[in-house]
């Protein structure tokens, strides 16, 4: 399969790294013109110059930063939300700030920008646009419940935009990860199996932690998401729309898509 998004332009939310880092790169890979999005200028001008695409600097998680984004960037063929943020805590111990700032970031923040510019592909005839959802939408995280709640949400908003541009040519979609390999993992490993290398401490975390169940007995690589992301930004997945796609290695026991 040949995958050519020349002459489209895609959108990447917090992309400066991990899963969205992939995305954006895979995208630049097969000919689009690459919008990298982050909080961090030096971040996002370093990104945005090695997949030779340009650069948003703002924060898709507050109105004032999805407008900025809008500003500069008034239209694009393809919107990747991945921004997002994820934290551990006891589910009654969560404040009613955390759940409204899960909310914004990792909901609203899709919300926002789809709505502006997923009209705007229904006119023009073309458009695909991927929310970067979670396995956590699906078998909520104990200790992570305002987590999974927000990525249940976009499942929801995934499927009713989709059916809102039904038959325009635009398609709109989630990917559900598995727990994946980021610099943020690596960090939390460094700390809870110091002095071990990467590959023990994978094999260590995939033994006591969530990730156990995995029929790959592995984290994902952010690559393996990006692939997902890239084929339903494509042409070749016209027919694929309102679906939720699952990229967890066979984390969740089921034989549903």
């Amino acid at each position: 399969m040949n995958i050519d998004l020349s002459g489209r332009i895609a959108m990447v939310t917090g992309s400066t790294a991990g899963i969205g880092e992939a995305a954006a790169a895979a995208l630049a890979a097969s000919g689009a013109e690459v919008v990298v999005n982050g909080r961090n200028p030096e971040s996002v001008a370093a990104t945005a110059e090695r997949l030779g695409g340009r650069g948003v600097t703002a924060d898709v998680g507050t109105p004032e930063g999805a407008d900025a984004v809008i500003e500069q960037v008034p239209d694009v063929d393809i919107l990747v939300n991945n921004t997002g943020v994820f934290a551990a805590q006891p589910v009654f111990e969560i404040p009613d700030e955390e759940w409204l700032r899960f909310f914004h970031v990792n909901v609203l923040s899709g919300i926002r920008l789809a709505r502006h510019y997923t009209p705007r592909m229904a006119q023009r005839g073309w458009g695909r646009v991927v929310f970067v959802s979670s396995e956590a939408a699906i078998q909520t995280p104990t200790n992570m419940v305002h987590y999974g709640m927000t990525k249940t949400a976009q499942l929801a908003v995934s499927r009713g935009m989709a059916q809102e541009v039904a038959d325009s040519g635009v398609t709109v979609n989630c990917v559900l990860p598995g727990p994946t390999l980021s610099s943020g993992v690596l960090k939390m490993w460094a700390d809870l199996y110091p002095g071990l290398d990467v590959a023990e401490q994978e094999r260590r975390f995939v033994a006591d932690g969530r990730a156990a169940n995995s029929l790959l007995g592995r984290l994902i690589r952010p690559e393996e998401v990006a692939g997902l992301i890239t084929y339903l930004a494509s042409d070749q997945a016209a027919a694929t729309t309102g679906a939720a796609l699952s990229v967890d290695g066979g984390l969740v026991p089921t034989i549903f898509p």
